[in-house]
């Protein structure tokens, strides 16, 4: 309960996702007025966040509510999925692959169903991290406090131990609400640093840190 430990976001921060306009593409495509297939489809992208509804069912509900057949349905979900896996921010990887051993490491992800096995297959995260909380298994999304503490009682510490990183400046201060300490991620430097800073200052016990 007293270890030192960091739990990282996904999207933004190991990931680099920046915004592909596949949603555009397919409006076009389609010739729907921009905004409707996330109109259409806002209540199935949340249903899918927590995981209310399975990968065959977001499919029906994409073919049905945006007229497509089975193989312009695959294409969507391929784009969908190219934005959401982004590519691996190597160097932050690279860095916390180098804290196994030293502290408790995990993930807690806003996610969607579907992400883990993807994240698995191209990333590898699951050897990365000793737990990973995906919001779509748990049923529970950042920034809910619930969400921080089925991360923290993942791992079996302490909130007060953690540092989470995360690029959405509302879930870290939901994080530090949790009681645990938060970064916000804008580039690897200054996240690296923090997160050196602190494994520096050690785990602390009964809210206070202990005496050298």
């Amino acid at each position: 309960m007293t270890a030192t430990c960091v739990i990282l976001d996904i999207g933004g921060v190991l990931e680099i996702t920046p915004k592909t306009g596949w949603v555009q593409r397919w409006e076009q495509r389609l010739r729907l007025p921009l905004g409707t297939v996330n109109e259409r489809m806002r209540d199935v992208w949340r249903a899918g966040s927590i995981g209310s509804v399975s990968e065959r069912e977001v499919h029906e509900q994409v073919a049905a509510r945006l007229g497509l057949d089975a193989p312009q349905v695959e294409s969507l979900m391929a784009d969908l999925w190219a934005e959401y896996l982004g590519t691996p921010n190597e160097e932050l990887i690279a860095y916390v692959r180098g804290l196994q051993g030293i502290c408790r490491l995990g993930i807690l992800s806003n996610s969607f169903v579907g992400a883990r096995e993807r994240e698995a297959a191209l990333y590898h995260f699951d050897d990365l991290v000793e737990q990973i909380v995906y919001s779509h298994e748990i049923g529970i999304g950042k920034p809910d406090l619930r969400a921080f503490e089925a991360a923290c009682a993942s791992l079996d510490v302490l909130p007060e131990n953690c540092l989470f990183v995360d690029d959405v400046a509302v879930n870290v201060e939901a994080a530090q609400m949790a009681g645990m300490q938060g970064h916000l991620f804008e580039d690897n430097a200054r996240t690296i640093g923090r997160i050196a800073a602190h494994l520096d200052a050690g785990p602390q016990v009964s809210g206070r840190v202990p005496l050298a």
